[in-house]
């Protein structure tokens, strides 16, 4: 059994995740901003943990992290605000990915998107660029840490029932990279799951092959 950490616990993707880490026998706890989202993620069968990541110091998320062995960050400002996306997206994940060092939370896994990176393009008058920005250099400091790390870049993420399966890679139109969100959380178990995905940045949406396959054939 492990023991996760879910970093924005209310969130579709971190919903569903936890309820299915819960099925597959691992202890899990969600961190969540609102004490109001309590009851929906205790419903998941994970622990809720209140507190503000925003806000925290990096002794102060270790202390939160102590005693797991991996942090999933699914968690975000929602866009709007550049300088909240920064804090939250960037900031806030950098010193969650410093802290999971200190607590020796070794495992972790970086919901991004798909294309993410320096090269991604977005001018700076473009209300994205903030979150294109923030997450470019969030995902540049995880893989230059010494953490056992996985960033995930799912397409444009939808409400549609799970399939199990994706396609790997950024090709094809905007319009064929749709990624149901319980794909998404499929993709995260799965890699918790499977260590050869440590040290791999997979961008995937929804597709014909199996998860397992599909992560798999990209080794």
């Amino acid at each position: 059994m492990s023991h996760v950490c879910i970093i924005g616990g209310h969130g579709k993707v971190a919903l569903i995740l936890a309820q299915m880490l819960k099925t597959g026998g691992n202890d899990v706890t969600s961190v969540i901003r609102n004490p109001d989202h309590t009851d929906d993620v205790e419903n998941t069968g994970a622990t809720a943990v209140v507190a503000d990541v925003e806000q925290l110091s990096v002794a102060q998320l270790a202390d939160v992290l102590e005693g797991h062995d991996a942090v999933v960050w699914s968690a975000g400002a929602g866009g709007g605000n550049p300088e909240r996306t920064y804090a939250v997206d960037r900031d806030a994940a950098v010193r969650t990915m410093d802290a999971a060092a200190m607590a020796g939370a070794r495992r972790f896994v970086m919901v991004s998107y798909m294309g993410a990176g320096q090269d991604h393009g977005i001018p700076e008058d473009d209300p994205f660029h903030a979150y294109a920005q923030a997450k470019a250099d969030a995902d540049d400091h995880l893989r230059e840490s010494e953490l056992d790390w996985t960033v995930l870049g799912p397409g444009a993420l939808t409400t549609e029932e799970a399939t199990g399966k994706i396609s790997l890679g950024t090709r094809g139109r905007d319009e064929e990279r749709k990624t149901a969100r319980g794909n998404v959380a499929l993709v995260v178990s799965a890699v918790l799951d499977d260590p050869s995905t440590i040290g791999r940045t997979i961008d995937f949406c929804d597709g014909d092959t199996l998860i397992t396959d599909a992560l798999t054939e990209a080794e």
